[in-house]
């Protein structure tokens, strides 16, 4: 079994709100923090088991205010909504930038599905 890859640089740019993270093994991530909110692995956002994932609405506008290290394995992102209680793993955040695409199109649809909507 081989290591997950480890972040070199993380960055997070409040115009763009985007986190950034160069890791190990070449990839180069960005991940726009309304993504990041949405699926935050907090048990908030996704219960404690898949049926209870809530759909959060309204956080087109939403920033990063800050991340924080958790140990060498992971970073609590702050954002400007006041939600930080989410535990981003260097695993997560480097498969979330893999699945980026499908993790938007099922967050867009489950809004769509439930008639809300990214705005505040």
């Amino acid at each position: 079994m081989t290591a997950p890859p480890r972040p070199l640089e993380i960055r997070f740019r409040r115009v763009t709100r985007r986190l950034e993270i160069d890791f190990d093994d070449d990839t180069k991530v960005s991940l726009p923090a309304e993504l990041l909110r949405v699926e935050s692995p907090s048990a908030a956002v996704q219960g404690h088991s898949p049926d209870q994932k809530q759909t959060v609405p309204g956080k087109r506008d939403v920033g990063i205010a800050g991340v924080e290290p958790v140990g060498h394995y992971a970073v609590r992102i702050k954002f400007t909504d006041g939600h930080d209680t989410g535990i981003f793993s260097w695993a997560l955040l480097h498969r979330m930038s893999q699945e980026q695409t499908a993790l938007w199109d099922a967050y867009l649809a489950a809004l769509a599905q439930k008639g809300l909507s990214r705005d505040p």
